[in-house]
């Protein structure tokens, strides 16, 4: 058995745990895909959610977003009230890593940009996001990855040590953001990936 070179384990979410994507509920909402694709990348766009993961209140930007495209304004508001619907479910097996890790005595976190009240929502309807040892969410912080300060905030809110803390996201700058800090962290590309990369610094999960 390799010897064991991590204490604590930190997940990201959307991408890693839950399965996310605004296709989900637009799919249904705007069938014509080259519409759909147009509304998500000129008027939801990446950087206007991202504001919500950095803290901004949902109804400011609903409100915002509609003054700017009073036509599309039932379809923008659907992106708050029907944000549940964006989640696929979890992807079970990267759970099953989370539940093995636990059984094995080695502490989960979750780290991940996401709207601090969406991430009430989503512990609500998917309670596997609530049995990590603990979490930092960037809309609570108002500070997001791959910044260097939410990762600063994981480290000293629970008293990690970087190097033996290990931290998978599916987003490369996020991982390269990680490293900056001093996290020993590789990029997620699946869970079957995942374990191979745990058992290499010593868990037999």
């Amino acid at each position: 058995m390799t010897e064991r070179t991590i204490d604590a384990v930190v997940f990201d979410i959307g991408g890693v745990l839950l399965d996310w994507s605004p296709d989900y509920l637009y799919a249904d909402l705007i069938p014509d895909e080259a519409q759909r694709k147009h509304f998500l990348t000129n008027v939801t766009t990446p950087a206007w959610n991202h504001q919500q993961d950095e803290g901004r209140p949902w109804a400011e930007a609903i409100a915002e977003l509609t003054g700017l495209h009073p036509q599309h304004a039932e379809w923008i508001e659907a992106y708050d009230t029907g944000w549940l619907k964006m989640v696929k479910g979890v992807f079970e097996d990267t759970a099953a890593v989370i539940t093995e890790l636990r059984a094995l005595g080695i502490p989960t976190y979750a780290l991940t940009n996401f709207s601090g009240e969406k991430w009430e929502v989503a512990k609500e309807a998917f309670p596997i996001l609530t049995q990590f040892d603990g979490e930092v969410v960037s809309g609570v912080e108002r500070t997001a990855k791959p910044g260097e300060k939410i990762f600063r905030i994981l480290i000293d809110r629970f008293g990690l040590d970087p190097a033996r803390t290990f931290y998978t996201d599916d987003m490369q700058y996020n991982v390269d953001g990680a490293r900056v800090v001093g996290l020993d962290a590789e990029l997620f590309t699946g869970a079957a990936s995942l374990r191979e990369q745990l058992r290499t610094r010593g868990l037999a999960v």
